[in-house]
């Protein structure tokens, strides 16, 4: 069956799934693996690199590819510990680094992009904005390292004028992807998740559950929901939307409350006669697990959870409330009573199309290893906490 460059269809003419989610994952996972990718936007184009995984052969494969000096591209808050702030918007375009005693170049823009050492080279630097901005490549550049799970900082060729970058990068061996496509994925992938199936798992307090599976047409991302009782479609249902925690939820972490905010939901919702709780896959508010160790070990030097993420060039707060909504109104759920302390959730839900028509409080006493964390959200992130 021949795939169009948008949708593959069946022999009736029925949509399948739009085939740009694909693209937009192949890309990341290429990424991942240390591959370049081309990214485009009408008739320009940078190649792509990810600076946390970055060789130094790279940079010279990159020069000859545009034919042009590489640049690397940083976040807005990236950029603004580095002292290099944008030229316009939220990506920063930076001159590649002068190599510094003992180490090569690919090391020192590693060192950009990953905040580990920053305490022990203080000194980093200086560092150069490039003298244009950047473009709407960049911008989804940065967005494909975040959808690989890396760290938000690229390596990006010189940009330069193509009139069609899907052949150009055919003919060097490479992945290409439109910018459009990477910055609307977030929204494709949500409209595009499916009921996949659902089964009878009892769990200890919450006997009469069902786990319901859900993943979007092409293959992506996999949301789960589970139905406490058999909850009323007709009345605002009670809701929890819980990001899944590793370290909190499965191996009982003190250093969050994830695991005690999860198994409380299910008790209350059991209490309450039902509810529908949405288990995200959006670990670490949004920026993956292992990006999260990185921001636990950054507030082990002293920083906040906060200041941790925002240091790594994400934002504080990456989660998306698009799936969320999606399965609630797949399942016939219009309305919800919300489980939550984070105005955020409310606002974001509602945005997408759900009914907030109360928001419930859900708080739990902290520990000696979480108190910092729970203040931090409370005081900087608004979470209405005691």
């Amino acid at each position: 069956m021949a795939i169009s460059p948008k949708t593959a269809t069946d022999r009736g003419g029925k949509t399948l799934f739009d085939h740009t989610i694909v693209t937009v994952e192949r890309a990341a996972s290429e990424l991942r693996r240390g591959r370049p990718v081309l990214a485009w936007d009408q008739q320009r184009a940078v190649v792509v690199q990810s600076a946390e995984l970055l060789q130094e052969d790279w940079i010279d494969g990159l020069r000859s590819l545009a034919d042009g000096e590489p640049v690397v591209g940083l976040t807005y808050n990236r950029a603004n510990i580095l002292h290099v702030l944008p030229r316009s918007g939220d990506v920063a375009l930076v001159l590649l680094p002068e190599i510094m005693a003992g180490d090569s170049q690919a090391r020192v823009i590693q060192s950009m992009a990953d905040p580990d050492d920053d305490l022990m080279r203080p000194l980093l630097g200086p560092f150069h904005v490039a003298p244009t901005g950047a473009e709407p490549m960049h911008e989804a550049g940065l967005k494909l390292c975040k959808l690989a799970r890396l760290l938000p900082a690229a390596l990006f060729s010189a940009s330069f004028d193509v009139p069609d970058a899907p052949g150009w990068a055919a003919a060097r061996g490479l992945l290409s992807v439109a910018a459009k496509d990477i910055m609307s994925y977030d929204q494709s992938d949500a409209a595009a998740l499916r009921q996949i199936t659902a089964a009878k798992v009892p769990l200890a307090g919450a006997e009469q559950t069902t786990m319901v599976a859900f993943r979007p047409d092409d293959g992506g991302t996999e949301h789960f929901a589970l139905l406490i009782g058999d909850p009323n479609r007709h009345d605002p249902v009670l809701t929890r939307i819980h990001s899944e925690c590793f370290t909190g939820d499965l191996l009982g972490s003190l250093k969050c409350d994830c695991g005690e905010q999860l198994n409380g939901a299910i008790r209350h919702m059991q209490n309450q006669g039902g509810g529908v709780l949405l288990y995200l896959a959006q670990e670490g508010r949004g920026i993956g697990l292992i990006n999260k160790l990185r921001a636990y070990q950054l507030q082990d030097q002293g920083f906040d959870t906060v200041d941790a993420n925002e240091r790594l060039g994400f934002q504080s707060d990456e989660r998306i409330f698009g799936p969320a909504a999606q399965m609630l109104k797949i399942m016939g759920f219009d309305k919800v009573r919300l489980l939550t302390n984070n105005p955020l959730k409310v606002e974001g839900l509602e945005a997408c199309g759900v009914t907030v028509t109360e928001r419930v409080k859900h708080a739990f006493p902290s520990n000696a290893h979480n108190d910092h964390y729970l203040k931090t959200k409370k005081k900087r992130s608004g979470h209405l906490l005691p």
